[in-house]
């Protein structure tokens, strides 16, 4: 009997083993520099030719290996993160499978040199295509330094699936860029070729590194985030609505130190920014994520890139909320100061120092609960919010604890368009027809759940002709219009009557905001319609964009006064519903800077 099934030799099953690891060089590089954090190294420098592809030398100056563990770290599944498969419930540490180094060793000409402080001389190991060769003593510092040369020399099929020297290069980039933001106090330098990509030094503030790595005009534009419920803890930074962009999307989130992708928080995150950003438009953020032990399993991905909550949407809802309890801030609103000041997320310096050691906290060495670093220990790194130049206060500030003067608010009215509100570290400046729009908006999707909102029967209804496509849409949408209030039925085959009409000022145009609202539904074709959610929605920001007051409407002090009230009792005053600034910053700072004060 011909036998079918053999066992494959190690060689091949190696190879086989290796392909879900290494891709290609940037997962060797990220393999590498997780290997040398989780060693509590302080400075790692990454060094790669052609893109990686002829060789990656990462060194570090973590707590090195022993001979006889710098031996067994080629074998597959030897680890020193856990040591039963209860401890996958509670690792923090990036590695914890056992297979970066002899995956990688399956497909280069591998050399290891290492030493820790045991020993008297270094380790140096020598391998090729998974087969060790030599292991002598080298003279070294205490860290580690690994080379791969000639990545894929024995599989050319994997070979060839590569992409140019240039494309290589900046996916390697890409991953040190994402463990720098993990890892803020460790210092980070890539190399390629003879060029210097990144130098990271060691920061204790992680806007430092964002500045660095994305540039000062781009940090300049978040804003901090904080929110903690039930053991869930959110903390990071989101651009400020007015400066983001549509096109390419920098978003970083991090579990319990861990860098990971999941569309699901992405949309989260999204659903927060609803409402103050238009179609399209795609914030920049960086959000820290810290979950209870056995939470969240981190061993459901090859290459380690994803997670599984247990309690996927509380996490969700926490990020959403966490992200709409950031833009709710003043900080979130625009400004005309030319050197704003920027939020401040301080680190600790140092890395942990072994998955073990790894303390609870944000990025894998947190702050606690109150936001206070006591009781870190050693290599501990804490990340502290603080919306501005001190650390008090580092929620942020609601629309509730707007800081205008409380003795003398005063509110004037610039070109019948724009109220001017002083405050205590400045002025406000405020669009009159957008503020109105958030308030409408926000009050109407309140009144949906309440039955509606209040309305006026007209003594004489309106008489009004629409196209088919617009009675089709009155027909359709009529319950909801009902509860905005207006009581519209069709009457023939081209005509609405309106018994009743909304009265949401004195200004209103009842005709006119039906109208342009059922002529905005049946077109269906604005950001606004798209960025909708559901009809409810679609109704209450058309209504809140058509029936909010207007440019060059002139008011008097009283109405300015309940305008002002009205927008900072809102969720998010600082946002219209078209993804507009209500209200510009500008503070007492940059005043005196330009009378050169």
């Amino acid at each position: 009997m011909t036998r079918r099934i053999q066992v494959l030799p190690d060689e091949v099953a190696n190879q086989i083993a290796a392909g879900e690891v290494v891709e290609r060089p940037a997962s060797v590089v990220r393999e590498l520099v997780e290997n040398a954090l989780d060693a509590g190294a302080t400075a790692v420098e990454i060094q790669v030719e052609r893109g990686g592809k002829r060789r990656i030398r990462v060194t570090d100056d973590g707590q090195g290996m022993s001979r006889e563990d710098a031996i067994l770290a080629l074998d597959r599944h030897a680890t020193s993160k856990i040591e039963a498969a209860s401890d996958l419930r509670t690792v923090r540490s990036f590695g914890f499978r056992g297979e970066a180094l002899p995956s990688i060793a399956a497909v280069s000409r591998l050399r290891v040199e290492t030493h820790d402080a045991d020993g008297e001389v270094g380790t140096l190991v020598r391998s090729t295509g998974g087969r060790i060769l030599s292991v002598s003593d080298v003279p070294r510092q205490r860290g580690t330094t690994v080379e791969a040369q000639g990545l894929f020399f024995n599989a050319p099929a994997r070979s060839a699936f590569l992409k140019s020297v240039s494309a290589e290069t900046r996916a390697v980039s890409d991953v040190v860029a994402t463990l720098a933001l993990a890892y803020p106090g460790v210092r980070l330098v890539l190399r390629s070729d003879d060029r210097l990509l990144l130098d990271l030094p060691a920061s204790t503030e992680l806007l430092e590194r964002l500045t660095r790595l994305w540039g000062e005009e781009a940090a300049a534009t978040f804003l901090t985030v904080h929110a903690e419920e039930d053991g869930y803890r959110v903390r990071g930074v989101l651009q400020r609505p007015d400066a983001a962009q549509p096109g390419v999307r920098r978003g970083h989130l991090f579990v319990n130190g861990r860098p990971f992708r999941d569309p699901r928080l992405q949309q989260a995150v999204d659903r927060g920014y609803r409402t103050t950003v238009s179609q399209g438009v795609r914030p920049w953020y960086v959000l820290y994520l810290e979950v209870p032990d056995g939470a969240v399993d981190v061993n459901v991905h090859p290459q380690k890139a994803e997670v599984r909550f247990r309690e996927g949407d509380r996490v969700q809802d926490a990020v959403e909320r966490a992200v709409r309890a950031g833009l709710a801030s003043e900080a979130s609103s625009a400004t005309l100061d030319a050197e704003a000041p920027p939020p401040r997320l301080l680190v600790r310096e140092g890395p942990p120092r072994s998955s073990g050691d790894a303390p609870d906290g944000l990025g894998r060495r947190g702050a606690s609960a109150s936001g206070s670093a006591e009781g870190d220990g050693p290599g501990q790194m804490a990340l502290f919010v603080s919306a501005g130049g001190d650390e008090e206060g580092a929620e942020g500030i609601t629309g509730e604890q707007l800081v205008v003067r409380p003795e003398r608010t005063r509110l004037w009215q610039l070109h019948d368009t724009y109220i001017l509100a002083e405050t205590r570290d400045g002025v406000l400046i405020i669009d009159q027809h957008s503020a109105h729009e958030r308030v409408l908006f926000e009050r109407l999707m309140r009144a949906y759940g309440e039955g509606g909102q209040s309305a006026q029967r007209l003594l004489f209804p309106l008489t009004l002709r629409l196209t088919p496509e617009e009675l089709r849409q009155v027909e359709e949408v009529q319950g909801i219009l009902h509860r905005a209030g207006f009581e519209a039925e069709p009457f023939g085959n081209d005509t609405v009557i309106v018994h009743s009409v909304p009265d949401p000022h004195p200004w209103f145009d009842a005709e006119r905001c039906f109208r342009e609202m059922v002529g905005e539904l049946a077109e269906g074709t604005s950001d606004l319609m798209r960025s909708a959610r559901n009809q409810h929605e679609r109704i209450a920001m058309t209504f809140a964009c058509k029936g909010s007051i207007k440019a060059g409407q002139r008011l008097d002090e009283s109405e300015m006064q309940e305008l002002f009230d009205a927008l900072f009792a809102t969720e998010l005053p600082h946002h219209d519903v078209h993804g507009r600034p209500t209200i510009v910053r500008l503070s007492t700072r940059e005043l005196e800077r330009k009378f050169g004060r």
